[in-house]
């Protein structure tokens, strides 16, 4: 066993499972840790009144709910319903002695809207009253439960992330600055492929559609300089860099299938700054309310792109000072960059090659 070890093609294939299994093991603590049991954490509620009685229930609502629940009191519905709109909160409470209502917006979170239609309802039935719901925000009906957004968030970040195994292995031997280009046709691309989805194949979309196209290729275009400027400090452990960022921490702090108020601190904690969320909730903003909200979400998106040209310059300065630091001292024929590249690409196309394929099998 012990000379088996010893063999450079096992511990060649050793350290390639290196990889998966830790992958595995993220994806595993990821998921479970912010999927498997959702609860509310301070969720958000409302309770229409003004006075005396209904300050008494809605602390009454709080102190049963503990810190499952925020709940304050607002004036009127129409209050309640600006601030479901804002998504200030998740769902407000209209008391009334014949039809009592829960007002919600399942285009904000489906299952936010049933956490709450779950804590009223009980209420509504200790009155002997049947409970009204009301939805002012629905999702279109060709997504019924809001989360087809959540599926177009997977769909352009397996584009993006994918795309930096070609340009980082197959392209190694490509200038930065033409790499860079790249990376801005391709987050386009996969732009105008999100943004079809969207609209003409799965009709989630069904206005603002060159918005959409344009916070795709933001979204986009931030993974794919982070991840070509990465590439160039990480080598093959940029596929699990990637996951980690823009899976494992990505998806489950977008919002799209739980609200962050329906999940552990730490995934709600990164659901305010995350590229995801930012993609999530800004395409919410355009075709659910009114664009609300929308400037700070793309914002978050213009600051991962802004990290991910820093990141890039960043690399593209430690290759040009690689490249000259490999070139011999004596006078050759061809330009001195080109043969520092060559002998680059030698000594890493085997390497180059694995890592394109470890990556796009995952």
């Amino acid at each position: 066993m012990a000379t088996g070890l010893r063999s450079p093609a096992l511990r060649h294939v050793l350290t390639h499972l290196v990889t998966p299994l830790l992958m595995c093991l993220g994806m595993g603590l990821a998921y479970m840790g912010a999927f498997v049991t959702p609860e509310p954490h301070h969720l958000p509620v409302a309770v229409v009144g003004s006075g005396p009685e209904a300050k008494v229930f809605a602390q009454t609502v709080k102190d049963t709910a503990g810190d499952a629940l925020d709940v304050r009191t607002v004036a009127s519905r129409s209050d309640a319903v600006h601030l479901l709109k804002s998504r200030a909160i998740t769902g407000a409470y209209v008391p009334s002695a014949k039809s009592p209502e829960v007002v919600v917006a399942t285009a904000a979170s489906d299952m936010g809207a049933m956490a709450v239609e779950k804590v009223f309802r009980p209420v509504a039935a200790h009155q002997g009253k049947p409970l009204k719901v009301t939805d002012v925000a629905a999702p279109v009906d060709d997504d019924p439960t809001g989360q087809g957004l959540f599926f177009l968030l997977i769909a352009i970040s397996i584009g993006s992330y994918a795309s930096v195994a070609a340009l980082g292995a197959a392209g190694a031997g490509l200038p930065m600055r033409t790499r860079a280009l790249l990376a801005v046709g391709v987050s386009g691309v996969v732009g105008v492929i999100g943004a079809a989805l969207a609209g003409p194949v799965f009709h989630l979309a069904h206005h603002d559609l060159a918005s959409v196209w344009a916070m795709s290729w933001l979204y986009s275009a931030g993974i794919l300089f982070i991840g070509v400027g990465l590439h160039t400090f990480l080598k093959r452990w940029t596929t699990l860099a990637m996951m980690v960022l823009f899976v494992m921490l990505n998806f489950t702090s977008s919002g799209g299938l739980f609200r962050p108020e329906l999940q552990n601190g730490f995934f709600g904690a990164l659901h305010a700054f995350w590229n995801g969320a930012g993609f999530v909730e800004g395409v919410r903003s355009l075709l659910y309310f009114d664009h609300d909200g929308l400037s700070g979400d793309v914002g978050t998106l213009v600051a991962w792109l802004v990290v991910g040209l820093g990141v890039t310059m960043v690399a593209g300065a430690v290759e040009r000072a690689r490249a000259r630091a490999a070139v011999p001292q004596k006078p050759a024929a061809r330009p001195a960059p080109e043969r520092a590249r060559e002998t680059a690409n030698t000594a890493d196309g085997q390497a180059a090659e694995e890592e394109l394929e470890e990556s796009v099998a995952v």
